[in-house]
């Protein structure tokens, strides 16, 4: 399971996301509502947890601008607003499930896995080929041809990103907020300490004329 957090408390942050790895499950934690929304767009997600209140924007603006684009995919709005007023509006906003603060860990992880029952457990594909190349998300492994490609986590996530996006537009933010230690520089991605072959192998990015976005257009070969 993959979950998207977005919590600008940066201690229940850092608690939710340490109780969700003793989980076994992958979390992406953004604190901006803006960075949320990016990853929601272009990365599959089994539940998304929105924080109502967002610096960037607001979790509640997120959920429904989501829905506004066809959305499909869980919400799980986190708040400490538990007026009835705010709990109708955050489900007619478009957020499946609704949990006020304080709550228990327990409480959490049940709702969420009720939420990812709901949507069919997996959202997305756990294996995925593009041309010769073979990602399987579920063992962290690449293989190009008959040949493993070893990755850091963080390789592995930004591949992922760049296969499930492959031959559309991603904003600079959104990759080099991925990447971190990486720098999107000319046309590959280049590491800033030891270069990862495997995955400038893999493909290659397009700068656009205002050096704004990047484009996933393909794979090149592999020396």
């Amino acid at each position: 399971m993959r979950i998207l957090l977005a919590e600008d408390d940066c201690r229940l942050g850092k608690l939710i996301e340490h109780m969700l790895v003793k989980e076994k499950i992958q979390v992406d934690w953004v604190q901006q509502g803006n960075v949320a929304f990016e990853y929601a767009t272009y990365a599959p997600y089994d539940v998304l947890v929105l924080d109502w209140m967002l610096p960037g924007e607001t979790g509640i603006n997120v959920c429904g601008r989501l829905r506004k684009n066809g959305y499909q995919g869980s919400i799980l709005m986190l708040t400490a607003r538990d007026a009835l007023e705010d709990r109708i509006l955050g489900l007619d906003t478009g957020a499946d499930d609704y949990i006020v603060k304080p709550f228990e860990f327990a409480e959490l992880m049940a709702r969420i896995r009720a939420l990812a029952r709901r949507s069919g457990l997996q959202l997305k594909e756990e294996i995925v080929q593009v041309g010769d190349l073979v990602l399987n998300r579920s063992a962290h492994t690449a293989i190009r041809g008959r040949r493993e490609i070893q990755l850091t986590v963080r390789e592995f996530q930004l591949l992922d990103l760049l296969v499930q996006n492959n031959g559309c537009v991603l904003s600079r933010e959104l990759l080099l907020d991925r990447s971190m230690e990486y720098q999107i520089n000319w046309h590959i991605i280049r590491s800033q300490t030891n270069c990862p072959k495997n995955l400038l192998g893999i493909f290659y990015i397009n700068i656009t004329a205002n050096g704004n976005s990047q484009k996933a257009n393909g794979l090149l070969p592999v020396d």
